[in-house]
């Protein structure tokens, strides 16, 4: 890596110089030294890939390397967001250019563009790169494999540009498209994966403090609902189940005729209270799975809070006006379904909750991205989901990379869920989330309980599930807003100790280092806590198993239960359950040696 100081030439005039993060002023080095006609940077969400390709565009206009700019970004909103930066940047770009129109003012040096517009006309694009000395700058390049005509268009239209930027914040999906103008080398399988040239990550972000940390606050509890055969269906939020099962469960939760959906959304307005103490313009936002259930959510958080939140709807005219309305504000909610997740830069942005159907690595990476950007040292983000196995798996690996992977098959749930994504964008337009993917059923019923805490790959929370309002509840939704990570580790660790009977909580420390559960410390709990707390270490070691080994959570639930015996776990005993958790700790203590 080449030092953190400016190596790069003095720029002519074209824009005003920003001041550098540290991360920035590194890959500019890097950039400047190797000067690529395609260079892929991959930077966690609110780090400032837009201030670092601005800069790039910058220096290049200003070495005459090129005369033009196109930006190309997923969404309407987005367009208008690079030619605001810009902008501020002295580099004048029309976010209204059509693909065909030919020609645009003279005022401007670049143009910005989505990835459908360059597909509906990449010859057009093409004339255009063709007859300039053009720098591509493609936001969140992934969205290029996303259709085959996509990226087919973004190669047509782009193949003759002077340079290329990529850029990207969220881990990419496996599939077989190959993303265009990015580099692939076969991994140690064998199989190709992306080589990003410069990547900046979540957690070197965090240890700059260029983001917030995250506070996760899973909630689980009973569902009831009716399936289309009549059969009515009881389950816990969380516990072991079929796919299928698993996502009727998740949507009886974020029914909002049930009880579940609106005690999380008064647990995430007393988090965003408590927030507001201390950052008093901290906003909240609310990640719907359709439009239906963002009118409904709305109502209902108007009735919490007292103040009707703003509501984002993709298909309405004045949705980007609305952002930027919101962000400029003090305003306490704003609900949305899939408009925001992605890119879209609200920076006070400090409490969400996770009331989507959409449960892939990529869209949860992208949703949380909205709420790490950090504007002052010690600013923390809060984030409520669902108890789902595969969500808490994200949340403890906030951190992890993923490059892009061309070939593998697909073969566990979380991949599953990515095919299943395009299924789930109808929702974008009002449509619902599909029957035919997820089943035909009625939700009956809900009820909510405060599962536990995720901060800093740890997990954090009282014996049992807690009722929602709750002193043991509140132990954790009235953490300060303002306070360091370090801060926030050691009060979690007091709060969650001053519950518990155990005299010393060093001794609690030394039994997590041997590896023994919670439930066998020592600590006084009714049976119905034990199994609970027994099925959620558990829960969370078969999580970390499949993202250790790719294998699915079900088949990793049917392999303990075929070598331990007994039922499935949410009906296994105590002495079951620790049977398959000892299997399973033995197990990745071999893999590890």
């Amino acid at each position: 890596m080449t030092s953190l100081g400016p190596a790069w030439p003095e720029r002519a005039a074209w824009g005003t110089a920003p001041s550098l993060r540290a991360w920035q002023t590194a890959a500019m080095n890097d950039y400047v030294a190797r000067s690529p006609r395609d260079y892929l940077a991959v930077a966690t969400p609110g780090a400032g890939k837009t201030t670092f390709a601005l800069t790039v565009a910058a220096e290049l206009l200003g070495r005459r390397v090129v005369d033009r700019i196109t930006v190309v970004a997923p969404t309407e909103h987005l367009k208008r967001q690079w030619a605001e930066a810009a902008g501020r940047a002295g580099i004048p770009i029309d976010p209204t250019y059509a693909a065909g129109r030919g020609r645009t003012s003279k005022d401007y040096v670049g143009i910005a563009v989505t990835y459908a517009g360059v597909a509906v006309n990449p010859l057009a694009m093409r004339i255009r790169t063709d007859n300039y000395k053009t720098l591509v700058i493609l936001d969140e390049v992934h969205h290029a494999g996303d259709a085959l005509s996509w990226g087919e268009g973004v190669r047509e239209a782009f193949q003759p540009a002077t340079r290329r930027l990529a850029l990207t914040g969220t881990p990419f999906r496996s599939d077989i498209n190959p993303i265009p103008f990015v580099t692939y080398a076969p991994g140690a399988d064998g199989v190709p994966r992306s080589v990003a040239d410069f990547t900046y990550g979540y957690e070197h972000a965090l240890a700059d403090h260029v983001v917030r940390p995250v506070l996760f606050m899973a909630y689980s509890g009973e569902m009831q609902w009716r399936t289309r055969a009549g059969d009515e269906i009881a389950a816990r939020l969380g516990e072991p189940l079929t796919a299928d099962l698993h996502a009727q469960a998740l949507r009886t939760a974020l029914d909002p005729a049930g009880s579940w959906i609106p005690a999380v959304l008064g647990a995430a307005d007393s988090r965003l209270t408590e927030v507001r103490r201390h950052v008093p313009d901290a906003g909240g936002l609310v990640i719907a799975t359709d439009q239906d259930a963002a009118r409904s959510y709305a109502t209902l958080l108007r009735r919490i809070s007292g103040e009707a939140p703003t509501v984002v709807l993709s298909d309405e005219k004045l949705a980007s006006s609305k952002i930027a309305k919101f962000t400029d504000s003090d305003a306490r909610w704003m609900v949305a379904v899939r408009m925001v997740s992605e890119g879209v830069d609200v920076p006070r942005l400090a409490v969400g909750v996770y009331a989507t159907t959409t449960s892939t690595p990529l869209f949860f990476a992208q949703a949380v991205g909205r709420f790490v950007r950090a504007r002052a040292r010690g600013e923390t983000a809060s984030v409520f989901l669902p108890s789902v196995p595969h969500l808490l798996g994200y949340a403890a690996e906030l951190e992890r990379q993923r490059d892009h992977v061309l070939g593998r098959p697909i073969s566990s749930d979380a991949d599953l869920m990515d095919a299943e994504a395009a299924l789930l964008a109808r929702a974008e337009a009002g449509e619902g989330a599909s029957d035919d993917l997820l089943g035909s059923f009625e939700a009956l019923g809900s009820q909510a309980r405060f599962d536990q805490v995720l901060f800093d790959g740890a997990t954090f929370g009282h014996s049992g599930e807690v009722h929602v309002g709750s002193e043991e509840e509140m132990d954790f939704l009235g953490i300060p807003g303002l306070l360091e990570p370090d801060q926030v580790r050691a009060l979690l660790h007091q709060r969650q100790a001053s519950r518990r009977p155990t005299a010393d909580p060093a001794d609690e420390v030394a039994a997590l280092r041997d590896g023994s559960s919670l439930a066998s410390s020592g600590t006084e709990l009714t049976r119905y806590e034990q199994l609970a707390v027994l099925r959620r270490e558990l829960n969370g070691l078969v999580a970390a198993w499949h993202h250790r080994t790719g294998q699915p959570h079900g088949v990793t639930h049917a392999d303990l239960r075929k070598h331990c015996g007994g039922p499935a776990a949410a009906v296994a005993s105590a002495d079951q359950l620790r049977a398959r958790i000892n299997h399973l700790r033995e197990l990745a203590a071999r893999r590890t040696s």
